[in-house]
C-alpha cells in the first residue's frame, strides 16, 4: 500500500476514471488539490477568468464526445456558489460534470469562517449527488461514488467539497487495487420493443422525436438505422438536433413554439403517433398539451422513470436508456421486416418532404442595418457541413435554430433548459478544449456576449480559436419582443452613445476594442453584402494566431422572430419564402 495526502488520492482516481483536462480557478482552500495537480500530472489545467465561466466550460468540454466528463474546481465560499449556474444548466439537460471546490478545516466549519459556506445544501436540488467529504479516507470512494453518479441512470452533475485538513491529511491508498463501478442503466425488454413496434406499426402517420438522450447513449447511428428500417419519419428537439442529418430525407424539421421550422409544426400537427426516444416533452417543444396531443397516440422512451407521465401520460411508457432500447427495437423491426409486416410509409414521408420544400422562411433581405435572417443565409453559405455551432438563449439562437443547418451528432452544443446568457463563450472554449480539429462557430446576441466576455482572454492565453458570430441589435431582443404582449420596451435597449466609438451611432459597447483588449482578433460588418469576405477573413485570423475571432454583424434595432404560444398559432412577422431565391440557403428549396 503507498502512503499519501487523500488528495493525491483524489487525483489518481479522476486519472484512472478517464479525466485528462480540468477547467478552474485557485484558491486557498483549494490549493492542495494545485499541488496534486502539478506533482502527479496528467490532467491538463485551463485558467478560468471566473468559476462560473469554468463550469460551463466543463459543460462544452462533456458536451463535445460520447464519455466525456467535464471538471471544474474553485476554492471554497463563492467559487461553489458561482458554479450553481452550470450545475443547474448541466442537471436540466442531463450533462454530467465535476464540480470540486474547496471547503475551510473541519474544525471551523461552524464557525463562519472566512469563505466557509454549506454549499453542498446549496447546490443539493441542481446537482445528482453533493458530497462534504469529512474523513480523509473516504476521498478516493467519495471520488469513486461521483463518477458512478454522472453515468449512472440519468446522466448528471456531481458537486465535492474538501475541507482543507481533509485534503492534506495522509491515507494508505493502492490505485492500482482500484477498479471503477459498473454503471447502472434501465433496458428495454422483449415485450416492450414488441408492444412498441406493434404501436408504432398500427399508425398511418407516425413520427420519431429524438431527444438529447440519444446523444447521451451514443446512439445516433442506430436512431439513423431504425428510421430508414422503419420508414419513419425524425423530428429532433432541440437538445436532439443533429442526431439525425439535417438533409436527411427522413428529417422532417423541428417542432415547437420558438426554435422551430414552419414545416415540423405542419407534419408533427398532421401526424397520428409520435415515438419519443430520451426526450422529455419540453414545454419549448410542445406548448399546450392539449394542442400537442389532440388527435394522437404516444410512445415515450427516457432512462428516467419520473421522466414518464410528467407532462402527459403516454400510450407507453418504457424506461430505459435511449441506446438499449434502439437495439431492441431494431431486433424486432428486423424480423417484421423480413417477416413483411412492416408497413410502406413512402406516401406518408412524401408528405413529409413536399412541407419541407416548401414551408419556407425567407432569409434573403438586403436591409442595411441587416436583418438577422439574412445572417443565417450567409451562415449556411460560409460553414461547411463539419461545423459545429456553439450557442444558448435569445433571438439569435431562435432564428439560428430555425435557419442554420446541422448535419452531425454533437454538432449543435446548446443550453437547452436553463439558457444562462453568458454561457456562449465559456461552453465553446470548452469544446475547442475538448476536440482542436473542431470547426467550432458560436452564436451570440449582444448582451449573451457581453455577460461572460472576460473568458476570450481564456482563448487567448490558451490558444483555444474558433469563430463567435456576434449578432448586435443593441437590445435585449428576446425579452422586447416577449414585452410586446405588455405593450411596454422597458429597461431593455443597450443603446448609448458611446464616446470612445461615435462610429458605431449609437450601438453602445465597443465590442472590437473589448475584444482585441482582451487578446483576440475581431471585425465589424454593417452592409450584410460583405459577411462572406469577413467570415474568409475571420478564417485566416483564427488560423494564424489561432485565438478566437469574433465577427460582429451591425444588425437593425427591431426584428421579430417567428414564435407563438401554440404550435398551431405561430406569429410568422417577416415575409414567407415564394420563391427558391427567397432562402437560397435553405436545407430544401422551393423551385
Amino acid at each position: 500500500m503507498a502512503r499519501m495526502r487523500a488528495i493525491e488520492a483524489a487525483v489518481l482516481v479522476m486519472r484512472r476514471e478517464g479525466v485528462d483536462t480540468a477547467f478552474g480557478v485557485p484558491g486557498a482552500a483549494i490549493n492542495p488539490l494545485y499541488a496534486a495537480l502539478k506533482k502527479l500530472g496528467g490532467i491538463d489545467h485551463v485558467l478560468a477568468r471566473h468559476v462560473e465561466g469554468a463550469s460551463h466550460m466543463a459543460e462544452g468540454y462533456t458536451r463535445t464526445n460520447a464519455g466525456n466528463i467535464g471538471v471544474c474546481i474553485g476554492t471554497s465560499g463563492p467559487a461553489g456558489t458561482d458554479m450553481v449556474t452550470g450545475l443547474y444548466s448541466a442537471s436540466a439537460d442531463s450533462i454530467p460534470i465535476l464540480c470540486i471546490t474547496g471547503q475551510a478545516p473541519r474544525a471551523r466549519m461552524h464557525k463562519e469562517d472566512f469563505q466557509a459556506v454549506d454549499i453542498t445544501s446549496i447546490v443539493g436540488p441542481v446537482t445528482k449527488w453533493a458530497t462534504t467529504v469529512m474523513e480523509p479516507g473516504q476521498v478516493p470512494r467519495a471520488f469513486q461514488r461521483a463518477f458512478h453518479e454522472m453515468r449512472s441512470g440519468r446522466p448528471g452533475p456531481v458537486l465535492i467539497d474538501l475541507p482543507f485538513d481533509v485534503q492534506m491529511a495522509e491515507i494508505e491508498f493502492d490505485i492500482d487495487a482500484y477498479e471503477p463501478l459498473p454503471v447502472a442503466k434501465p433496458t428495454t425488454s422483449r415485450v416492450q420493443a414488441e408492444k412498441a413496434i406493434a404501436l408504432l406499426n398500427e399508425a398511418e402517420r407516425p413520427l420519431l422525436v429524438a431527444g438529447g438522450g440519444i446523444f447521451n447513449a451514443d446512439a445516433t447511428d442506430k436512431l439513423v438505422e431504425f428510421a430508414e428500417l422503419t420508414g419513419v419519419p425524425v423530428v429532433p428537439t432541440l437538445m436532439g438536433w443533429g442526431a439525425i442529418p439535417d438533409d436527411h430525407r427522413l428529417m422532417v424539421g423541428m417542432v415547437g413554439l420558438q426554435t422551430s421550422h414552419r414545416y415540423g409544426n405542419a407534419t408533427l400537427l398532421a401526424s397520428d403517433l409520435v415515438f419519443g426516444i430520451g426526450n422529455r416533452w419540453a414545454n419549448r417543444h410542445t406548448g399546450s398539451v392539449d394542442v400537442y396531443t389532440e388527435g394522437r397516440k404516444f410512445i415515450h422512451v427516457d432512462i428516467e422513470p419520473t421522466q414518464i407521465g410528467r407532462v402527459f401520460n403516454p400510450d407507453l411508457g418504457i424506461a430505459s436508456d435511449a441506446g438499449s432500447a434502439l437495439d431492441a427495437f431494431l431486433q424486432v423491426a428486423r424480423e417484421w421486416k423480413a417477416a413483411g409486416k412492416l408497413k410502406d410509409r413512402s406516401t406518408w414521408v412524401e408528405a413529409c418532404r413536399e412541407r419541407k420544400r416548401t414551408l419556407q422562411r425567407k432569409t434573403h433581405f438586403d436591409n442595411v442595418p441587416a436583418k438577422p435572417q439574412r445572417v443565417y443565409e450567409e451562415m449556411n453559405e460560409a460553414f461547411g457541413k463539419d461545423t459545429c455551432y456553439v450557442s444558448t438563449i435569445g433571438l439569435s439562437q431562435i432564428a439560428g435554430a430555425q435557419f442554420l443547418h446541422v448535419y452531425k451528432p454533437r454538432h449543435w452544443i446548446n443550453c437547452g433548459q436553463a439558457g444562462p446568457l453568458g454561457w456562449t463563450i465559456p461552453a465553446a472554449l470548452g469544446v475547442v478544449k475538448a476536440d482542436p480539429q473542431r470547426q467550432v462557430v458560436a452564436l451570440s446576441g449582444d448582451y449573451d456576449f457581453q455577460f461572460m466576455i472576460e473568458e476570450l482572454a481564456v482563448g487567448a492565453q490558451f490558444n483555444l480559436p474558433y469563430i463567435h458570430v456576434l449578432v448586435n441589435n443593441s437590445y435585449l431582443g428576446l425579452i422586447r419582443q416577449a414585452q410586446r404582449g405588455f405593450d411596454i420596451d422597458y429597461c431593455v435597449q443597450l443603446a448609448f452613445e458611446n464616446i470612445n466609438a461615435p462610429e458605431l451611432n449609437g450601438y453602445g459597447v465597443d465590442h472590437v476594442a473589448v475584444v482585441e483588449g482582451l487578446g483576440c482578433k475581431a471585425i465589424r460588418v454593417f452592409d450584410p453584402n460583405e459577411l462572406q469576405n469577413a467570415f474568409a477573413e475571420a478564417k485566416r485570423l483564427m488560423a494564424e494566431h489561432r485565438v478566437p475571432v469574433v465577427v460582429e454583424i451591425i444588425l437593425e434595432r427591431v426584428t421579430n422572430i417567428s414564435m407563438g404560444t401554440e404550435i398551431n398559432a405561430i406569429n410568422e412577422f417577416e415575409e414567407l419564402a415564394e420563391r427558391g431565391v427567397d432562402a437560397p440557403t435553405a436545407i430544401a428549396l422551393l423551385d
